[in-house]
């Protein structure tokens, strides 16, 4: 009974190896979702959209957002540094990074019409709809 046995013990190597390899994505995956910003989509009405992003620890000025096709790519940098001076030691801690996260622009929207707002850690970017796509009421007579 050694092929029992052989066999055996290859199928515990082989779920060892899947369960570390498991551990070693979940680390890797919390590793880069800690550098993507979490964001909210709501739709504006029946006029457009608006993204919320949050990017606490940002500078305004380190923010870039991009339109090429319809992908609309928010970048920015975190520069973040700790620094403690004390009469017996000095501490400086500094975190650096770049935070990337894009979006799949509904069908329509105006290009030319989107608009950000960077306030307290948060930035807003409103999507409008092209004039011909927005909801008109029409009058019955």
């Amino acid at each position: 009974m050694d092929v029992v046995k052989t066999a055996k013990e290859v199928a515990n190597t082989v779920e060892e190896k899947v369960e570390k390899g498991l551990e070693v994505a979940k680390e890797t995956f919390a590793n880069v979702a800690s550098h993507l910003p979490f964001a909210n989509l709501a739709k504006k009405g029946s006029d457009g959209f608006r993204i919320e992003i949050d990017l606490p620890g940002v500078k305004k000025e380190d923010i870039a957002l991009q339109v090429e096709d319809n992908i609309l790519t928010v970048k920015a940098v975190r520069k973040m540094k700790n620094e403690v001076k004390k009469e017996d030691y000095y501490l400086c801690e500094s975190n650096f990074g770049l935070i990337s996260r894009s979006f799949v622009l509904p069908e329509g929207i105006d290009r030319d019409k989107i608009d950000a707002k960077y306030e307290n850690g948060r930035l807003y970017i409103t999507l409008e709809k092209e004039e011909s796509r927005k909801a008109k009421s029409i009058a019955v007579s």
